[in-house]
């Protein structure tokens, strides 16, 4: 387990689905972040939109930060789509954006055709050697099926080099495979269960989720019903590979993508940062099963159905499924508002709207340009007075570790229980 892996540069690559989420991610330490915009987005019913207007400043943000951005542009495009989808991908080329992950042959091919760098989906399930031949006339990077296990990523990869395979650009094609997050019950995320059950398109950004609720079976002979309590049979649990990271590491693959554009940023933060560390601790040989499992408690932390090494080991489905709502050990809850920041001492006053503050709770801050603050206050005043506890209804001043804004929201995190009830 302390094995030191060689330092070859992994990149770990970010969801961000919102300008809080952007920041929080950079701030945790990842090495790229992918999002989507309006109309092309494959988290359209839970991410905070983002339009072809932010391109550019959302390449710029990470540009100035040394973070590549990957505009995912991996919804199906009909043809009243078409139009839309070239002037995605022109807004993409124009702003810098370092490349665009996609789907559907009129956007691989139209963004070829530009000059701008594709990353095949996962949604296009390559699991084998001569689909990454196939891919490599148009894509520098594919994104493996979610459903292969660790060994058969190992061969592809061996394969790529084996036989020298190359992209448009003329580099190596590079691999990339999720590490963490919501996983699905279809084949790479391409289910239709959604559309034939609320004519919502999974395919185009709008699932519902019917797989992650309970349901009735009935014996069609007898017309008795039974209810399939606590078993979501088709829900699956988050992909969690902290203790397998090494392993992942040493297959080659280039990039190690979290899942959850939809997330909340603090949700973000916590999933980056804790494998930055575990990328740390391979390179540094520190890696150990202690620290494991302080990571899995932490990622147990935010929201989850549950963690497991989804396909990466070869399980079967039902070793891992069963998992419906989040097992998350914490959650935010609204306190109040920033009024005003004070630069030199770095205090910010707060509105208490909502809840009361003690001294050692531990807060985020949530803002579209300060992004995401994490912090505990060490002291609070409160009518020009230092105190334990500020009451709901207060205007208080803490110290802050760097600045924020007035209108950004604070929120404390508290304990969850196993019934989902939390004190505050």
């Amino acid at each position: 387990m302390n094995t030191k892996q060689d330092k070859t540069k992994v990149e770990l690559l970010a969801p961000a689905g919102s300008y809080e989420a952007l920041h929080a991610a950079i701030s945790a330490g990842c090495d790229a972040i992918y999002f989507g915009v309006d109309g092309f987005n494959m988290r359209a019913n839970s991410a905070a939109h983002f339009t072809l207007d932010d391109l550019t400043k959302i390449a710029d943000i990470c540009h100035k930060e040394n973070i590549k951005c990957y505009l995912a542009l991996n919804t199906l495009v009909y043809d009243q789509n078409l139009d839309n989808m070239k002037k995605a991908v022109n807004a993409a080329k124009e702003a810098d954006v370092d490349a665009i992950i996609t789907f559907d042959f009129s956007a691989i091919e139209y963004a070829k055709s530009q000059g701008v760098e594709v990353h095949i989906s996962t949604q296009h399930s390559i699991s084998n050697i001569e689909a990454v031949k196939f891919f490599s006339k148009w894509a520098d990077r594919m994104v493996l099926a979610r459903e292969l296990t660790l060994r058969q990523i190992k061969e592809i990869i061996s394969e790529i080099k084996e036989q020298d395979i190359h992209g448009p650009k003329g580099k190596l094609i590079e691999i990339e495979i999720f590490i963490h997050g919501a996983m699905c019950v279809a084949v790479s995320g391409r289910c239709g269960m959604s559309l034939y059950m609320y004519n919502t398109s999974a395919n185009c950004g709008a699932c519902s989720q019917p797989c992650r609720r309970s349901f009735t079976v009935t014996d069609k002979s007898t017309g008795q019903q039974l209810d399939v309590e606590n078993e979501f049979v088709m829900s699956t649990q988050d992909l969690c590979t902290v203790g397998m990271l090494d392993e992942i590491v040493a297959s080659g693959a280039v990039s190690l993508k979290i899942e959850g554009r939809g997330r909340s940023p603090e949700y973000v933060d916590v999933v980056v940062r804790s494998y930055r560390e575990v990328l740390t601790a391979i390179e540094e040989g520190t890696y150990s099963k202690e620290k494991i499992d302080d990571w899995n408690a932490k990622l147990g932390t935010v929201f989850n159905r549950g963690l497991s090494e989804g396909f990466y080991r070869g399980k079967a489905f039902s070793y891992w499924s069963h998992g419906s709502h989040s097992k998350a050990t914490t959650k935010k809850v609204f306190v109040g508002r920033v009024l005003h920041y004070f630069k030199k001492p770095s205090v910010a006053e707060i509105s208490l709207q909502a809840e009361s503050l003690s001294i050692g709770d531990e807060v985020v801050i949530l803002g579209k340009t300060t992004g995401f603050l994490r912090t505990a206050p060490k002291e609070i005043w409160c009518d020009e007075t230092s105190v334990q506890l500020a009451p709901q209804g207060k205007v208080i001043t803490i110290k802050v570790p760097s600045r924020v804004r007035a209108g950004d929201s604070l929120y404390k995190i508290v304990s969850v229980g196993e019934d989902g009830s939390y004190a505050i």
